[in-house]
C-alpha cells in the first residue's frame, strides 16, 4: 500500500480526544485502528530502506520536540492533537537532552516524561522516536552508563509496542570522536536495548554532528567501509539548509545508496536554527529524500524565539495549535510538506 493511501486512512480515522499527560507504569496506550502506525506495524530495515511489517518501503515524515527540559509546555494534548490530525504527522521525535539541564539532573523525572510522550504519540497513531540527545560533550561514550540505564527501562516498558524507534546518539562531535568510537558505543548499547525489545529499529548518530563526517571534511566512506553488523539499524544525517550546501546534499545522496539513512533532524535555516529560511535548498533536500525513500523529521515543534521553531512566540501558553495562524513562516512551509 502506498504512502498517500495510508495518509487517506489516517485522515479518515483520526478523531482523537485530548487526554492529560499522567504518568502510568501499567496503562499502555493502544494504536488507533487505521492510523498510520497501526497499518504499517513494526518497522524494520530491509536493505538500505525502512520497511513496514509487510516488507513495503515507507518514508516517515514528522516533527521533533525542542528540549523537553525547556519546552514541555509545547508537548501537550492540544498540540499533539494538532500534530497528528491537522499536520498528519507520522512520527514524533522526543528530544531528551542529557546535559544542559536535562536527564542527568533528574533521571526519574525525565524518564517518566519520555514514557508519557510515548503513550501520547501512541494514542494518536504516530511512531515515537526516543532521542537520546547527547550534544556536549560530543563523545557518546561519556554517557554510556546513563544510556544503558535509561534505554533498559524504556525498552522494558514499551517492548510490546510496534511504534517505537530508538535514536541512541543525537550528534556525536569533536575531532577525536571518530566513527570507531561511535561504533564501539553502539556495539555496547544496542545489545542492551535488544535484550528487552528485540525487533525495534535503532538509529545511530554519525561523526561530525551526524553529517557522516562531512562537517570535518570527510565523507560517508568511513561508515560505509566499516558498518555495524548488529542488523535492523539505520544511520542518522542532520542538515540545516541555509548552512549546508551541495557538499552535504551530495553526501546524503551517496550515503542513502550505500546505507540505511534516516534524517532525524533538519531545518530550513542556518545550523543554529536561526536566520532566514532557504526554502529552495530545503526543497531540493526533500525531493532527494522522497526519491530515495529517506524518512525525515524537522526541528522543532516549539514556540522558541528562533526562526526554526514552528510556532509564534507565546503559542504554547494556550491551547490553539491547528491551522496556519499560529505558525511562523517555517512552520507554514513544513506543515504543508508533512501533510503531503
Amino acid at each position: 500500500m502506498g504512502r498517500h493511501t495510508l495518509r487517506t486512512l489516517v485522515s479518515a480515522s483520526a478523531v482523537l480526544a485530548s487526554t492529560l499527560l499522567v504518568p502510568s507504569a501499567t496503562a499502555a496506550s493502544a494504536l488507533p485502528a487505521g492510523s498510520l502506525a497501526a497499518v504499517n506495524g513494526q518497522l524494520r530495515v530491509c536493505g538500505t530502506k525502512l520497511c513496514n511489517s509487510s516488507g513495503q518501503q515507507v518514508q516517515l515524515r514528522g516533527m521533533s520536540t525542542h528540549g523537553i527540559q525547556w519546552f514541555s509546555q509545547c508537548v501537550k494534548p492540544a498540540s499533539l492533537d494538532a500534530l497528528a490530525n491537522d499536520w498528519g504527522s507520522d512520527v514524533l521525535r522526543i528530544s531528551m537532552y542529557i546535559q544542559d539541564g536535562g536527564y542527568e539532573t533528574n533521571p526519574r523525572k525525565f524518564t517518566d516524561m519520555v514514557h508519557n510522550y510515548i503513550e501520547e504519540a501512541t494514542k494518536r497513531g504516530m511512531y515515537a522516536l526516543v532521542d537520546w540527545h547527547m550534544l556536549t560533550p560530543g563523545d557518546p561514550n561519556h554517557n554510556l552508563s546513563r544510556a544503558k540505564t535509561f534505554f533498559t527501562e524504556i525498552a522494558e516498558r514499551h517492548k510490546d509496542k510496534t511504534n517505537i524507534l530508538y535514536e541512541i546518539a543525537n550528534e556525536p562531535n569533536g575531532n577525536s570522536v571518530t566513527w570507531s568510537r561511535i561504533k564501539s558505543y553502539a556495539e555496547q548499547l544496542i545489545p542492551v536495548i535488544r535484550a528487552k525489545d528485540s525487533d525495534a529499529v535503532v538509529l545511530v548518530g554519525t561523526p561530525a554532528w551526524s553529517s557522516f563526517g562531512v562537517s570535518y571534511g570527510k565523507n560517508e566512506s568511513e561508515v560505509a567501509n566499516n558498518p555495524l553488523t548488529l542488523g535492523n539499524l539505520m544511520y542518522t544525517f542532520h542538515f540545516y539548509a541555509a548552512s549546508h550546501d551541495d557538499t552535504y546534499l551530495n553526501t546524503l545522496s551517496r550515503a542513502a545508496d550505500k546505507l540505511p539513512v534516516f534524517v532525524t533532524e533538519f531545518g530550513t535555516q542556518n545550523s543554529a536554527g536561526e536566520g532566514a529560511n532557504d526554502f529552495g535548498r530545503s526543497q531540493r533536500y526533500l525531493d532527494l529524500m522522497a526519491q530515495k525513500k529517506v524518512s525525515w523529521i524537522n526541528w522543532n515543534f516549539s514556540d522558541d524565539h528562533r526562526s526554526g521553531a514552528v510556532f509564534k512566540q507565546g503559542t504554547c501558553a494556550g491551547n490553539s495549535f491547528a491551522g496556519t495562524g499560529v505558525l511562523k513562516e517555517a512552520g507554514r512551509w513544513i506543515r504543508d510538506r508533512v501533510r503531503g
